[in-house]
């Protein structure tokens, strides 16, 4: 059951020509229309299915800086000055509230982690505060946990993954961007080697630029043109509850094993950390070496299935011109089931932790498939051997929070304008010339 999304109305007619194509409108893309726009641009926004309608909304809605790997970290600060004044920079609501992150535990290992990350952090002017074991249990009142310890970061918040995308998408249009929903981008119009176009489902569009920000469908895209992207597509699982007193926390609580996050409705909405499902498949085995770092580190959360990705889906061994109906069109929206087996683990869980929860009800649950890099860091940048293609993907389940500066990021390089960060650890060559990958740090 998806999530539900604010609703964007489609642009009646496409355009023969932009600046630029964005293909994607999840918070990467639409926030880079966005940025693109205000620099003056003209740009189309085009999805297969709808603004928002996969992973972009399917998340937690966290928007923080804490626990960052720390290559990631000056993008999710930049990201977090950006969602201080979103509602009235985009003019409208996206439920981004500056309520704080709290984490505790009952694992030292964790607990030493925490401790070394905010220490290193402090080293890009981060500033969070470990929690000792009072502190932790001050901060979570009515819990049962014995907590070693935790941390709080005041300056991260929380924001409505059914009103983000939307938003920037809107804003872009009022910049002068032209929004095209259920119009699937088949492949790169080429001309001398170089990105001409985009061939889409209702016809061509004349474009110099074009950055795909297609999630977890990217690396079938760019394997279309014959480029290399290695990605994994994690199933993972969340669920929403109805109102609920104010009981818990205002933002967003990590305990062992389960996250919660207050939602402008006064519901919450759960997580599992670290829990997701890998899909067996042909992208999964072209690009498996490259992810046994990830699997060694993380093999306690991941389970292993078996859906119908091999001839389709965006993981599948797919050929198809661009007079045919690709993979694109056959699958408007990734819309996995939720796990029922997790959604009854996280309800347990929240009882053990707060059994003033006990009995809480599932207003609706969900399923997402998380676009994954090896590394863990997303691939925001050109591609080189193909002039004129740029990506912002594989944001490996924490885009929504970076999204506003990750779009700002990708409109720079693509604008060929100053970069808000140094772009150096998101470039698309680590990928393809051999670096040593390594798995992720904190996530």
């Amino acid at each position: 059951m998806s999530p539900p999304v604010q609703r964007v109305v489609s642009d009646e007619k496409l355009p023969a020509s932009a600046d630029i194509v964005v293909i994607g409108a999840g918070i990467a893309g639409s926030a880079a229309a966005y940025w693109l726009a205000k620099k003056g641009h003209s740009v189309a926004l085009l999805d297969k299915g709808n603004v928002g309608g996969e992973q972009s909304s399917r998340n937690w809605g966290w928007c923080r800086q804490q626990h960052r790997d720390l290559r990631e970290l000056p993008l999710a600060m930049k990201s977090l000055e950006i969602w201080g004044d979103l509602n009235h920079e985009l003019g409208r609501e996206t439920g981004f509230r500056r309520t704080g992150l709290v984490y505790v535990t009952d694992n030292p290992a964790d607990f030493a982690q925490w401790e070394d990350w905010t220490l290193k952090a402090r080293e890009y002017q981060m500033h969070s505060h470990v929690l000792s074991a009072a502190e932790a249990k001050e901060m979570t009142p009515g819990s049962t946990g014995n907590w070693i310890g935790g941390v709080h970061s005041p300056s991260d918040g929380r924001a409505e993954p059914s009103l983000a995308s939307p938003m920037f998408a809107e804003a872009a249009r009022r910049l002068g961007a032209t929004i095209h929903q259920n119009c699937a981008v088949r492949g790169l119009d080429m001309a001398a080697g170089k990105v001409a176009g985009v061939v889409t489902e209702q016809g061509t569009i004349r474009a110099t630029s074009v950055l795909c920000a297609g999630g977890a469908w990217s690396s079938l895209f760019l394997r279309r043109h014959g480029l290399r992207l290695p990605q994994a597509g994690v199933r993972s699982t969340s669920f929403a509850t109805p109102f609920v007193p104010d009981m818990v926390t205002k933002g967003g609580l990590s305990l062992p094993g389960v996250t919660i996050r207050r939602r402008l409705d006064g519901g919450y909405t759960v997580g599992l950390g670290g829990r997701g499902t890998v899909d067996l498949s042909f992208q999964g085995l072209l690009y498996a070496w490259q992810f046994l770092p990830t699997l060694k580190k993380r093999y306690q959360g991941v389970t292993f299935g078996l859906s119908r990705p091999f001839f389709d889906g965006p993981e599948s061994f797919a050929r198809w011109s661009f007079d045919e109906v690709s993979p694109f069109e056959r699958q408007r929206t990734l819309d996995p089931a939720a796990d029922p087996n997790l959604v009854h683990e996280g309800l347990t869980r929240l009882a053990e932790h707060y059994p003033v929860l006990k009995g809480l009800k599932v207003a609706r649950s969900w399923g997402g498939l998380i676009d994954s890099t090896p590394d863990g860091i997303p691939v925001i940048s050109a591609v080189d051997p193909m002039p004129g293609l740029y990506l912002s993907t594989g944001y490996t389940g924490h885009g929504f929070g970076i999204g506003p500066a990750a779009g700002r990021l990708a409109a720079d390089i693509v604008a060929g304008d100053p970069p808000i960060v140094d772009p150096q650890p998101y470039r698309y060559k680590r990928m393809i010339d051999g670096t040593k990958l390594g798995a992720p740090g904190m996530m």
